[in-house]
């Protein structure tokens, strides 16, 4: 295979199983990077709060710290898109991460200075990290064909699942080892994030030849073996759509997950305060695994039943989800059983609406679109978050999760707008037959 540069060439038109088996190789790399990243991050944010209120005094400033992330996100999501299709994914994945590290030495130095704004600063930054992991689930999609596109990009979203389990875990052993090397206070897990994030970005530029999204582009160009499959026809409605359901799914999970904890507080103020941590942590976990567990079930759904019914699945389980915690809101127990359909409506929708707009937007406007769509979720979840506590003391818990609702009816009264890529892919297929 000869080589252009420092990207590994292919010819401009590969035959089909070689396209089919540098996607295979892409999605293990992928999500061996994500195993990677969601350790990193998972870490990083686990000892956020706490930094954030022993810096500031208040903790009340406590979620400020996610909410710098989820804004630094948000910043960072268009211009690693729009690397991306300039210098490929390798290059956007690697940059967003790199900076990344830059945030976290950031944060560790705002803690020795003893500095609150400095510590905002670098979660703000530490955000391109997560947009970074964002974008993989895109990544995943590159090369991938209508009938595996869903459970490709499913299975990189599912690998999330390790690094964010482990992460948060890792906190105990950090400052142990952290202490022993001199570090300020609370800042040893960062420790296991810069490893992490350092063998992603190695994992990244060493295994990821040729690049995923390079050598689509070069397929679409040949307009030979395997463009049908990977180019698409521009289909700017059903992108919309697929953006705002994505949106707008994020919206209602951040919203009503960020106000549980205070919300299973009031519930177990009886109960001592190690039995409180446990619940809420209980809570939150399982509403993790519902996040991500059962990804790849979606994926094959969306694949197979098609991406607006899996994403109206999604809205089915997100309306479960709120309507058992507003008529659920005395019961712990029914607050976690709706925490747990709430990320199964998240799972849902955010990778079949994910493969929606990959596959409604030409090569030209793909990435840019997939950029804008990862923007617009991160703003929306820091603004549903903000909004939640203002609700939350207004009306209720139960109130909130009503209020949400309406999200979800938006979702299924625009649904039709996405069937507009399902007819013109038909067609597509129709017209090559």
């Amino acid at each position: 295979m000869p080589e252009t540069g420092s990207e590994p060439a292919v010819d401009l038109a590969p035959t089909a199983e070689e396209i089919a088996r540098v996607q295979r190789r892409t999605v293990w790399v992928l999500s061996g990077g994500q195993v990677l990243g969601g350790l990193a991050f998972g870490a990083t944010l686990s000892l956020g709060a706490v930094l954030a209120a022993e810096l500031s005094g208040e903790d009340a400033f406590s979620g400020l710290a996610a909410a710098a992330v989820t804004f630094g996100t948000a910043l960072t999501a268009v211009p690693l898109a729009a690397i991306a299709h300039r210098r490929g994914r390798r290059r956007s994945l690697t940059t967003g991460m790199a900076v990344a590290l830059i945030g976290v030495g950031l944060v560790i130095l705002a803690v020795a200075l003893r500095s609150f704004p400095v510590l905002l600063g670098g979660f703000l930054i530490i955000g391109s990290g997560q947009a970074a992991n964002l974008q993989s689930r895109f990544a995943a999609a590159d090369l991938a064909t209508d009938a595996s596109r869903g459970r490709d990009l499913s299975i990189v979203v599912w690998a999330t699942t390790v690094g964010a389990v482990l992460g948060p875990n890792l906190t105990g052993p950090g400052e142990v080892i952290g202490g022993a090397i001199g570090m300020p206070p609370l800042t040893g897990a960062y420790l296991f994030t810069v490893i992490a994030q350092g063998l992603a970005i190695i994992l990244y530029l060493v295994a990821m030849r040729p690049d995923p999204l390079l050598l689509a582009q070069r397929v679409v160009a040949s307009a030979k073996a395997g463009s049908r499959a990977i180019a698409k026809a521009d289909s700017p409605v059903a992108a919309r759509y697929a953006i705002f359901a994505v949106a707008a799914a994020h919206g209602t999970m951040v919203s009503v997950m960020a106000m549980t904890p205070v919300h299973l507080a009031h519930l177990t103020h009886e109960a001592s305060e190690a039995a409180t941590l446990s619940i809420i942590g209980l809570t939150i976990s399982l509403h993790i695994a519902g996040m991500y567990v059962l990804s790849p079930v979606f994926g094959i759904l969306a694949d197979k039943a098609g991406r607006v019914p899996t994403i109206l699945i999604g809205q089915v389980l997100l309306a479960a989800a709120l309507l058992t915690a507003s008529f659920g809101q005395a019961s712990t127990t029914a607050v976690t059983v709706a925490l747990v359909l709430l990320g199964l409506g998240w799972s849902a929708t955010t990778v079949a609406g994910s493969t929606l707009l990959t596959e409604s937007s030409s090569e030209a406007l793909r990435t840019r679109r997939q950029g804008i769509s990862d923007f617009t979720m991160s703003i929306v979840g820091g603004v549903g978050a903000i909004a939640a506590g203002a609700l939350l003391g207004w009306i209720g818990y139960g109130g909130l999760a009503l209020v949400v609702l309406v999200l979800v009816a938006a979702s299924v009264l625009l649904s039709p707008l996405g069937w507009r890529a399902s007819a013109a892919r038909a067609s597509d297929t129709a017209s090559g037959a």
